[in-house]
């Protein structure tokens, strides 16, 4: 039987009969931050010519100011974009690589972004440095070590995770960013999972770019993230669209803004509530944001304790090293590929004969299948005890 939600539940459209264990591949958007962006919308077509030539720009600039604050980052280096892997490509699209150099990126990365990777290297004669890493952890210098032992003179840029997508680690990054950058190598952060995940301070972490996703833990509408880029690299970057504002004769910071923010005509509402989405679920729990990561951080651990006992495993890494996911090994005798377009059949038995929404992934790298939780508020211990009994039921058949 489907347990019973937990008191936060309402606040989201999720289906009652489903238990929804996967925030974390496109998070939830709440009830009233989808009301917000109706009335954005409600508002942009009431007349479009006028929404976009005049309320727009300051309802964009707040957003960005809102989110530079949220993340304290200079808001003259915030940019928008679709998504972390929009944010990805901008950036290793601008390189201007050279046969020899070399770009570094642990196996646990997500594989559009490092199909991004490889795709700019292999066109321009510089090499993809791929730095294994165990799934199992027993301190941050299992990762720290590998990677910044593979940096050498050639090595022009490093790729790291804020947390990594398939495993569910909460990486070391900002270690590794201030480790590799004092070497003279910029870092990509793909903080895909990291507003609202795990606390974030641009500034101080001063990496040459980060971007990541707001529509997963900030619970934006889809299609809102961000890319920043620190103010010694934003002459050199361009955005992937190339418009109006790539002629334009204005200063650097204002030229700046204007390649960025109009690449053309777009729905801008799921940026534009951003401010909303912040306050809204900041204000769902006394303590706001970091009461949030702190409650989540610690119902992923309780859920993935549970899974280890289920399965007779120990955990895979300290606690420390869970945010607000956590990934487990799923048994599994034969050999990994590529996950089956329809779907992993795992995956599809909880969801079809279960009603558990929860990915099992297939990671030819480990050659090991994954089932990672996510922990959101509107989650309960109750949710993980259910795909507990339905993991016993499923193995024991």
């Amino acid at each position: 039987m489907i347990p019973k939600k937990g008191k936060l539940y309402k606040h989201w459209g999720l289906d009652p009969n489903t238990v929804f264990l996967n925030h974390g591949s496109f998070g939830a958007t709440p009830i009233a931050v989808l009301d917000e962006q109706d009335r954005i919308r409600r508002l942009m077509e009431r007349d479009p010519v006028h929404f976009v030539e005049r309320l727009s720009h300051e309802m964009w600039q707040d957003s960005i100011n809102e989110l530079s604050k949220f993340l304290n980052a200079d808001s003259g280096g915030m940019s928008f974009v679709a998504n972390a892997t929009t944010g990805v490509n901008t950036i290793l699209r601008s390189l201007n690589l050279s046969k020899g150099d070399e770009i570094i990126v642990p196996d646990h990365a997500y594989q559009a972004c490092r199909n991004a990777i490889d795709f700019v290297t292999e066109r321009s004669g510089a090499r993809t440095v791929v730095i294994r890493i165990p799934f199992r952890i027993d301190d941050e210098s299992d990762i720290i070590d590998p990677i910044v032992s593979a940096i050498n003179d050639k090595t022009v840029l490093a790729m790291i995770d804020t947390v990594s997508s398939p495993t569910g680690i909460r990486m070391p990054f900002e270690k590794l960013v201030g480790l590799i950058q004092e070497r003279g190598v910029d870092v990509l952060v793909d903080a895909a999972h990291g507003p609202g995940i795990v606390p974030l301070n641009i500034r101080k972490l001063n990496a040459a770019y980060i971007t990541g996703n707001c529509h997963k833990w900030i619970c934006t509408p889809k299609g809102s993230a961000f890319l920043h880029i620190r103010d010694d690299r934003r002459e050199g970057v361009k955005p992937l669209t190339i418009g109006h504002g790539y002629s334009s004769d204005l200063p650097s910071a204002e030229k700046f803004r204007m390649e960025f923010d109009w690449t053309g005509t777009r729905d801008p509402s799921p940026w534009l509530c951003i401010p909303f989405a912040i306050s809204h679920i900041g204000g769902l729990i006394n303590g706001g944001w970091e009461k949030i990561m702190n409650k989540n951080h610690e119902m992923a651990i309780f859920g993935r304790d549970l899974l280890c006992e289920t399965l007779d495993i120990s955990p895979p890494t300290p606690d420390s090293m869970v945010s607000s996911m956590s990934s487990v090994e799923f048994p599994w005798d034969e050999d990994v590929g590529p996950a089956p377009i329809d779907g992993d059949p795992i995956h599809n038995t909880l969801f079809d004969e279960y009603r558990i929404q929860v990915p099992v992934i297939s990671w030819p790298n480990h050659n090991r299948k994954y089932l990672r939780i996510s922990a959101q508020i509107y989650n309960s211990k109750e949710d993980y005890e259910y795909l507990s009994d339905s993991l016993i039921s499923i193995l024991g058949s």
